[in-house]
């Protein structure tokens, strides 16, 4: 960085160089400095994505697995009652509508298509078949719409980078 930063002329006189050696030995070096920031950038990037598919797997795993069964059961018995009216009110699945009601962020829970369709939604079929207020389901379609952005940014960004990395020449 010292040596980007100090005067062409100065240090091609202090290299005894020509001052266009020392330009291309600059150029080169700003290129190294730009490469190494770009490599930390992706790896925290992708430190982040792994991250999120982690805790991801995990917040599902703890409410897909001890209630999937339980979930089928009760789907086959309460065929016809609640759940139609469940059903007619919203498109949302029973487990979508759980990990609403019982997630404190339940954005976090849920995949980008869980997230797409909660705000799809009406916001008073979402506040009826949640029993909530019509504030409070707009606050959660709020909280869903943000979480959402923020996952198509860092495809986004993923994307740019994965294009970024494949077009930069190897330097010798």
């Amino acid at each position: 960085k010292v040596l980007i930063d100090v005067p062409r002329s100065d240090l091609a006189e202090e290299l005894a160089q020509s001052e266009s050696k020392v330009q291309v030995l600059q150029d080169t070096l700003q290129q190294v400095l730009d490469r190494r920031e770009e490599e930390r950038q992706s790896r925290q990037l992708l430190e982040l994505y792994l991250e999120a598919l982690k805790t991801e797997d995990s917040i599902l795993s703890k409410v897909a697995e001890p209630e999937a069964a339980p979930r089928k059961e009760m789907d086959v018995v309460d065929t016809g009652t609640s759940s139609t009216d469940t059903s007619a009110t919203t498109a949302l699945s029973d487990q979508v509508l759980a990990a609403l009601k019982e997630k404190p962020a339940p954005e976090l829970c849920l995949d980008s298509q869980d997230l797409e369709l909660v705000l799809k939604e009406d916001a008073a079929a979402l506040a009826s078949a949640l029993g909530w207020d019509r504030q409070k389901a707009g606050a959660l379609q709020e909280a869903c719409d943000q979480e959402l952005s923020k996952r198509l940014k860092q495809v986004q960004t993923l994307h740019s980078l994965r294009s970024t990395s494949k077009g930069k020449k190897t330097l010798p």
